[in-house]
Order: C-alpha cells, then structure tokens, then sequence
C-alpha cells in the first residue's frame, strides 16, 4: 500500500470515529479523546517493537515475558532499558492491541473501561521518579473515561470505548518505517480539521500549517542546523515542529502554553513525531504573567510564534521592572497584549537568532504605548528585519487580515554579498501578499506558490512593483515609524482613461435605439386602442 493510500485509510478512519463520538460530545471533546487514544496506540506500538529490539538476543519477544518462569527479572530490565530509551513503560497486557483484543472477545463487546484507565494512569505512573516524569505527568488527564458525555451507562460508555479502540486497530501506523510519519502527519491534519470545524474556541491553538510554513522558513534561512527553536504560546505545538522539518536537525524545542488541555496535546505531539522527550521542555502556564524559569535565562536562536490576538493583560506597573520590559518605558495596553509578546520573544531571541511571529495588523499603525514600542525597537534597537502582510480569512475562527513580523538583533549577517550586507541593518522590507491567495469554500488559503514568493522575496530581499519594498530607516522615520504597509508598497491599480468621444457617440446611437424602440411601441399601442406609457 502506498503513503498516500495509507494516509487515506487512516483519516477516514479517524473521521468514521469522530462520527461515533460527534453524537454525544462537541469537536472539542471528541478531539481530546481521539487524540488521547491515538496517543495510547503510538506509545504501545513504540513500547513493544524497542522491547522486541532488546529481548532478541535472549530470543524473546515482548508477548513472551509475562508467564516466564523469569517474568519478574524480565520485566524490571526491559522497564529499565525503557524509562531510559523511551520515557516510560507499559506492560505486554498493558498494550494498546491488547485491550482492543480483550474489548472483542467472545463475539461481543467486553467490559474494559477499568482495565484502561488503569492502563492510563500507569503510563504515567512509571515516569514518576525518573527523568521524563515532567514530561508524562497528566497527559491523559483529558481522558475521563467516567464523563456521561461518553454515554448514559456504564455499559453505554464501554460500547463506544471499545468501538473507538476497534476502529484504530485496523490501522497500522508504519512505525517501522523510518522515513513514514503516516501518524504524526494525521494527527497534525485531525488537530487542524477539528480547529476547523470547532471555530475559535479549538483554533485559538492551531495555526494553518501554510502560516506554519512561512515562519519556519523565514527563521531558517540561511541555516541547516538550529541549537533551539522556541515558541511562547506553542498550542498543540505545530509551529515547532515545523521548524523541524525546514533543518537538517533542531537541538531542543522549548516552548510553554497556558491552556492545560493543549500543553498535553503539545507534549503529546512531540513523543509522537520521535523528539526524545530529553530534547523538549513545554511548560504549563501564562508566559507573559508566569515565564517558565527554566527558559527565562535561556536565548534561543529561532523564535515562532502565533499570539492570541489582541489579548488583555494586566499591564500591571510592576512589570516596569521586568527586564523583558524595563527598557522600552511603556508597557502595551491592557486591551492588547500584542507588544507585550513581541518583547517578551526579544528578550529570548539569542544575538545570532531570527524571530517571526503573527499578529493583527493593528500593531503596525496603532499609537500611544504601541506607537512608542514600536518606535523604540526600529529607532533605538534597529530589530525590525521585515513586515509582511497576509490575506484576511485565513485563520480558524478570524476573518481578520494579518501581518508576519520579523525580527533579528544582528541584521548585518545576511544571505546577500557581503558588499551589500551593510546596508540590510539600514532598511526595512515590506511584504503586500494580502491579496495572493486562493478561495477555498469559505476559507482564504495560501497555496505553494503564494507562500514561495513571499520567502524568495524576504531571502532576496526585493522590491517587485506592487508587491515588495525595501524601505530606508530614513522612510519609516518619516513616516513617524507608522508600518501600516500601503505607505510602503503602492498598489494602487491606474484605471483605462475614459474615450468621451466614443462614449459621447455611443450615447447618440443609445438615443437612436430608443427612439426607434417608442416608436414601435407607439404602432403596437395604436393597434390595440391604448394610451402609449409615454
């Protein structure tokens, strides 16, 4: 079967599942139990073939150790090997394709809900104490197999259960095939599909992965290897891993999320697409109120991020003698949180990094606290690389336009001549691709092309008529450090001057035609007795 045959097996797959769930809970329940299960299904598949791995020279398998007449020593060395290798242990019985088995015996739907909850909590269980305790703490806390959303009864709940648990088993997940990531690929595009069908609530965490594509791309330009990539509102953590996929390797994903349901589909995400759980550190909380202290003294050298737009803050006075704020002497708005993300990444952003982050265009023209932010990063810290402007409709859940900004400490390294570097840290390019894109139903996407332009034009940094500009530092103080990207990039379309002699002689053989029109109908009116209507 092909990668594409088997990525369409295993989407209708999910979607017949979610058509069981969607009758008795929201897309973003269902959401959470699908992916939960699916994440249950990974960690076994990947828990047996490394036990597999390590029992073969004992000519064992994994199905083998329990009953042995050694089972005790076994499990305790393979449990060792795993906490080690993988993060955490299940065993034989424990295993995904077990319960299933167990849920279908006897030609009918046997009572397994106890069993799996078990099953789900030592998962996390075995963590404790070890390393990736962090990282396996809670993340099937989403899973409550006792809600009533599942069904009225118990028996009701467990017939679902087993139905969902069938419905994947049928899968294979490839996990043997190093180069297939059949399971992460699906698990990014159910994420999507049900940001889709759930509006802002579920898209608030997911950005399109064509938005995903511009910003790693900007941030990996000119690098084959990044030591860090971090993202301060990380959601289901897509945005990181597609940094991933733009390298050759990444050393470690930091990223931190306030909301608990998506920062447990991040870490989830993670283990899933093989980053060993060494290599990330997602934390649990507000990062604007509550930075995660293990990153806070960190500087990362690639930064991606999509902020909730507009989002209130408390704007609190103390946080004027926050380092991440002090220097800029104004604090963004309660109302827009904006600014206040902008600065938090350029306080993270390592001195040889690129950052790039989306945000409503309302941050480039808005005044007061932002105007003097604003200000202060282009005039004072010279940062502000590029600003690029995207089509409205093409977030989840907003039908606003948005625009990427892109950040650098060091502007002066570039991909241009040397000769011409010097002059990069002098200007400032603006990007106008609001109005490239393809309509797609309701939704506004940005399709390969559309995407390839604006990161060649960012890389090349061109002015194209109607498209780019490279504007002087000296421009963008003109303009009072006003962003909005009309002033910068004109594209105003000049309509076809008006012919008035041809349009006067259209107008005089209009009047013949009418003229000769009343006249007819004056005849036709005479023949039938009437008054005419003029």
């Amino acid at each position: 079967m092909s990668e594409d045959q088997k990525q369409a097996l295993l989407k209708q797959t999910l979607w017949n599942i979610a058509n069981d769930l969607r009758g008795n809970m929201d897309a973003d329940d269902f959401r959470d139990y699908i992916l939960g299960f699916i994440f249950y299904k990974y960690l076994s598949r990947k828990m047996k073939l490394y036990a597999n791995e390590i029992l073969q020279p004992d000519g064992l398998t994994f199905d083998d150790i329990e009953g042995h007449e050694q089972e005790d020593l076994l499990i305790n060395n393979v449990r060792d090997f795993a906490l080690e290798k993988l993060g955490y242990f299940l065993k034989p019985s424990e295993l995904f394709s077990e319960l299933a088995k167990r849920g279908n015996s006897g030609g009918k739907h046997q009572f397994i809900l106890g069993d799996l909850a078990n099953v789900l909590r030592n998962i996390e269980q075995s963590t404790m104490g070890s390393e990736s305790e962090d990282d396996f703490g809670n993340l099937f806390e989403d899973l409550d197999l006792t809600s009533s959303k599942l069904g009225k009864t118990e028996d009701a709940k467990n017939e679902l259960i087993v139905k969902v648990l069938t419905h994947l088993e049928t899968i294979d997940f490839d996990l043997e095939n190093t180069d297939s990531d059949i399971l992460g690929d699906a698990y990014e595009y159910l994420i999507g599909q049900f940001a889709s069908g759930a509006g802002k609530k579920a898209g608030e965490f997911y950005t399109p992965q064509q938005v995903s594509k511009i910003l790693a791309q900007l941030v990996t330009t000119g690098k084959e290897k990044l030591k860090s990539v971090y993202d301060p509102t990380c959601g289901s953590g897509s945005l990181l891993l597609r940094v991933a996929k733009e390298v050759n390797d990444v050393g470690e994903f930091f990223g931190q999320e306030s909301n608990p349901t998506t920062y447990n589909l991040c870490r989830m995400n993670m283990i899933m697409h093989d980053v060993h759980y060494k290599r990330f550190d997602i934390y649990n909380e507000d990062t604007l109120v509550n930075p995660s202290p293990n990153h806070i003294d960190k500087r990362f050298e690639a930064i991606v991020a999509n902020p909730p737009f507009s989002a209130k803050w408390s704007a609190s006075p103390l946080y004027m003698s926050d380092e991440r704020f002090s220097a800029y002497g104004k604090l963004a708005p309660k109302s827009k949180a904006d600014f206040a993300f902008v600065q938090h990444m350029v306080h993270q952003l390592d001195d040889n990094g690129t950052m790039a982050c989306v945000l409503p265009h309302g941050v480039l023209f808005r005044g007061a606290a932002e105007g003097h932010i604003r200000k202060f990063l282009i005039e004072d810290k010279n940062y502000l690389d590029a600003v690029i402007g995207l089509p409205a409709n093409i977030f989840y859940g907003t039908s606003i336009p948005t625009c990427i900004l892109v950040l650098k400490k060091n502007r002066n390294v570039s991909l241009s001549a040397v000769e011409t570097s010097v002059k990069r840290n002098e200007t400032i390019l603006f990007i106008d691709a609001s109005q490239h894109f393809e309509k797609v139903k309701t939704q506004n996407v940005l399709q390969d092309a559309h995407i390839k332009a604006i990161v060649d034009t960012y890389r090349n940094r061109d002015t194209k008529d109607k498209y780019s500009y490279v504007a002087s530092l000296e421009e963008v103080k003109e303009n009072d450090y006003n962003l909005n990207i009309p002033r910068y990039v004109d594209t105003f379309e000049e309509e076809a001057p008006v012919d008035l002699a041809a349009v006067s002689q259209d107008l005089k053989a209009l009047e013949q035609d009418i003229a000769k029109t009343d006249a007819t109908i004056a005849d036709f009116c005479k023949q039938l007795n009437i008054e005419t209507p003029f």
